[in-house]
Parts: C-alpha cells; structure tokens; sequence
C-alpha cells in the first residue's frame, strides 16, 4: 500500500485526465452544435440591414475640373508723364472709377507758364515772318525792274524762309506745352477698379517712375486653370466644333457659379508639371470674381446621353476591382462587378455591370457577403420589397 506522499501525484494526474476529457466533451458539443446549425443554411441566418438606392439614367456632362485663380481682364499701373509735385487726388482707393475720369493733379503751374511762354515765341515769330514775307515780295518786284540785285533779293528770300521755319517750331513748342500741361492731369485710361494710392499730396513725382495706383478692369474677367495633358486633344475636338463653357464655384458653394466661355489654349504643355493652361473669360458683370481668388473650374466639353449612375457611396473596392452589393429579386445580396466612369458630386457613372431599375446597397455592405438575405431600411424599393418598412 502506497504512502499517502506517494498517493499525491497519482491523484493529481488523475483530476487531470478528467479534466482534459471534460474539456474534449465541450468541443465535440460544441461542433455537435455547429453543424446541426448549419444544416438549416440560409434560412436560419438573420436579415442584414442596409439601405439601398437606385440605378438611375439621365444625360451627363462630360467635364474637367481644377483649381482656376482669376485674373483681370487687363491692369494698368497708373504714373506719371511728367515731374512735378502731387497736388490733388480725386477718387477714394478702392472705388470704381471710369474710362476718362480725373484721378490725380500734378501741380500744373510750371506748365502753364511754359504753354503761354510758348505761344508769345510763336506769335513773336509768327510777326516776323509775315514781315519777312512781304519784304522778300517787295525785292522780288524790284529785282525785275532792276533797282536791287539778286543777291539782296535772295537774302530778303533767305530771311522770310527762316522766320516760316521758326513760326512751325514755335507751334510744336506750344503743341509740346500744351501735351505737358494736359499730363498734369491724370485719368483713368479704362472703366474698372482701382486700388489705393501709393503716394499722398505734396510728395514729388518722378517721370514714369513713381507708381500712383493700379487699375484692373474686371468686367470681364480671366480665369486661368490647368488641366492634364492627356485631356488636350479631348479638349481641342471639342473646342473645335462649338463653344466651351467654363463655370467657376467660390468656396465650396456648389449652388451659385459664374459661367463664361474658353478662350485661351495655351501653345505648349508645361514639361514641369505635365500640364496645359487654359483660360476662361467671364462676363462677371456682377463682381462675384475677384482677381487673385481662387476658384473651383468646371470645364464641360460635351454631354453623355443616357448614362447610367448611381450613388457613390454603392461602389466598393476589392482585390479584383470595383463592385456593388444588388438587391435581388429574392431580397438577398448579389456581388456585381462593375466599370465607373466620370464622377458627379455625390453619384457616378457606371459603364459597365448595371442595368437601369436595379436597387444598390449604399450602407450597410461590411456585413454582407453573397446571397446575404437583406431588410432594406431605405431607398427606392423600401416599401414593396420582402423586410422593407420604408424607414
């Protein structure tokens, strides 16, 4: 008979076989449990639900979009044609001004005393010559009655020349005088707006140096956005047989956009960046573009007829490419490959896979794998469908 130290570990090892066969019973149930499961199939399993959209068909427009900056349709930078001292500003910075309006006085005192300084050469020349003139008429009436010479005739002639040349200088010296003091008074070249003034009363202006303000006119407007060189011969064709039109979005409003027309293909693609510049000009007539902004560009280049599109939140990636869970005819879930084209806000176009009137899982496809029965939550088909309470 063993000792009772000698018991212990045979105890022990025995609890553990026990244990170990208890355990191995649980497992054998366990997978007892599985498979009777399992016999029922697709019947036991509990509808997933999912919300569903259509597949729907409608004309689209072929687009391409990019960020645009806008631009004026032409800037001027105000200065001066002449020296002199700033006397008078006559518009407020920022405003609007118009084609001939007054926006800067040079002192035009100097320039008025050269003009009239000018015009008394002219009519002191002017006296001269006339004199001049009927002097020479008088020796050349002498000279054929023989009582002066030639060569005092020719003088006299000589003479009253001259003076006729001086009187044509003295009047493009008052011309001249008169083109100085009429640059004393700067105007506005073109209707648009105009920025601050960079220089204030009193200071001195230099002769085509000082800048005084900048003029850009926006109405119309440039925007100017590149797209990639893979779009150009696309855009030439189009470009070719009809208008383009180019619509710019401020900001992230998608409600409200300017629509104008492209006009400029750049000649040549950018090798740096693979691009192409194109511009649009827009009308802009109610300022809603402001040069140096950036916009969203929408360049459209023709329309698609009958393209088929569905809810972009449908299409799901996988390891052989896109697809979208179908709602069946029996309610459950079938794996349709498919082929997407251009994107429009929240929908996309599908090329390939999908036929017009079918329903489309748009949430709830992380629980879904094929033949999934399904209870569709919302979307078209809710309310006729097998599970669907149109909620």
């Amino acid at each position: 008979m063993p000792w009772p130290s000698e018991r212990a570990p045979v105890m022990r090892r025995g609890r553990r076989f026990w244990l170990h066969l208890r355990m191995l019973g649980w497992v054998i149930a366990l997978l007892a449990g599985c498979s009777s499961g399992g016999q029922g199939g697709q019947a036991a399993q509990a509808p997933v639900p999912v919300n569903a959209g259509p597949v729907v068909q409608r004309d689209v427009p072929v687009q391409v979009r990019g960020i645009g900056n806008v631009e004026a349709y032409s800037t001027v930078t105000v200065k001066s044609q002449v020296d002199g001292e700033l006397a008078e500003i006559k518009f407020q910075a920022g405003q609007e001004v118009h084609e001939g309006d007054l926006l800067f006085v040079i002192d035009p005192r100097p320039f008025e005393v050269a003009s009239r300084q000018a015009e008394a050469n002219l009519a002191k020349d002017r006296a001269e010559a006339t004199n001049a003139r009927v002097q020479a008429e008088r020796y050349q009436r002498l000279l054929a009655n023989s009582f002066v010479s030639k060569d005092q005739y020719d003088q006299m002639r000589t003479q009253a020349e001259a003076l006729e040349a001086a009187v044509k200088a003295d009047t493009a010296g008052v011309e001249s005088a008169k083109l100085q003091l009429e640059y004393c008074y700067i105007r506005a070249p073109f209707t648009g707006r105009i920025g601050q003034y960079l220089l204030h009363v009193g200071n001195t202006v230099k002769i085509r140096d000082t800048t005084l303000a900048t003029i850009n006119r926006i109405r119309p407007v440039y925007v100017s956005f590149s797209v990639p060189e893979q779009r150009l011969t696309e855009i030439r064709s189009s470009a070719a047989t009809h208008d383009l039109k180019v619509q710019a979005f401020v900001g992230a409003d998608e409600e409200h956009s300017a629509v104008g027309e492209l006009s400029f293909i750049d000649n040549a693609v950018d090798t740096k960046t693979g691009t192409v510049l194109l511009k649009g000009t827009f009308p802009n007539q109610d300022e809603m573009l402001w040069p140096g902004q950036f916009v969203t560009v929408t360049l459209t280049l023709r329309t698609q007829p009958n393209a088929l599109l569905v809810p972009v939140a449908a299409i799901q990636v996988g390891q052989v490419g896109q697809y979208v869970f179908v709602v069946g005819p029996d309610h459950t879930a079938q794996v349709r490959p498919v082929v997407t084209g251009m994107s429009l806000n929240e929908e996309v176009v599908v090329e390939k896979g999908l036929q017009l009137g079918e329903d489309v899982v748009t949430r709830g496809q992380v629980r879904l794998a094929p033949g999934s029965k399904l209870e569709v939550k919302s979307g078209l088909g809710a309310d006729d469908q097998p599970g669907g309470d149109g909620k």
